[in-house]
């Protein structure tokens, strides 16, 4: 049994519902009965990235929540018998939040790799690995499945060669590319350096090629030469 506060991560439907249950940013719920994950309580992430494993991240309401009670933990996900909706996090928001998970609580491990300095490289071939960025010019590849990606420079540059994974690149003229059935996320910013559109996809093959490069452009997916 764990009782201290714990920062985490939820997503909602876009009425800011959960199994049908009405939530409110700044309101603090209490679950009446014992908690149980999967099955009873009120669950979250600490890893941002693993909210993705539950919700469609194009068709969702993403917050910064507070587990204020008992927590367990079986896997990826958490659940608590008391969570505080603490802020709405917009996807660029949510995406710098996972990186600086990644780079400040993932120091350590073979399958974890991060870096806030100008021009890193990070490469991976192990399965779920997860390798984030914060400066730019970064080049971040992984050829393991199950990977997850993400970096807030400019300029970088995502490549994820395995099977199943996620690529999260919302800095200025970021690319990506990936296998059929990779998660993609991409920012686009005006002349002024302001972030006006954020978009997620999965790689199709079709509407998406796999192993093409991609960048985000009047709101669309396009080819990145």
């Amino acid at each position: 049994m764990e009782t201290k506060k714990v920062v985490g991560f939820k997503a909602f439907d876009k009425d800011m519902k959960c199994r049908g249950f009405q939530f409110e940013v700044g309101k603090t719920y209490k679950h009446d009965g014992e908690i149980s994950p999967c099955n009873s309580g009120f669950h979250f992430c600490e890893n941002p990235l693993d909210v993705w494993g539950y919700y469609d991240m194009m068709d969702c309401t993403l917050a910064k929540v507070e587990a204020t009670g008992e927590v367990k933990t079986d896997g990826n996900k958490s659940v608590t018998g008391e969570i505080n909706i603490t802020a709405s996090l917009s996807m660029p928001e949510f995406i710098v939040s996972a990186v600086k998970y990644i780079i400040e609580s993932c120091k350590s491990g073979d399958k974890v790799q991060s870096s806030s300095g100008d021009s890193a490289k990070l490469a991976s071939s192990g399965d779920y690995a997860k390798l984030a960025s914060s400066g730019d010019y970064a080049q971040l590849a992984s050829s393991g499945d199950y990977a997850k990606l993400a970096s807030s420079g400019d300029s970088a540059k995502l490549e994820v060669k395995g099977e199943k994974s996620v690529a999260a690149n919302i800095g200025t003229s970021g690319t990506i590319k990936g296998k059929v059935g990779t998660w993609i996320t991409l920012a686009e910013y005006n002349d002024n350096y302001e972030c006006i559109f954020v978009k997620s996809a999965k790689i199709d093959g079709k509407r998406i090629k796999a192993d093409t490069w991609y960048k985000l452009q009047n709101k669309k997916f396009v080819e990145a030469k």
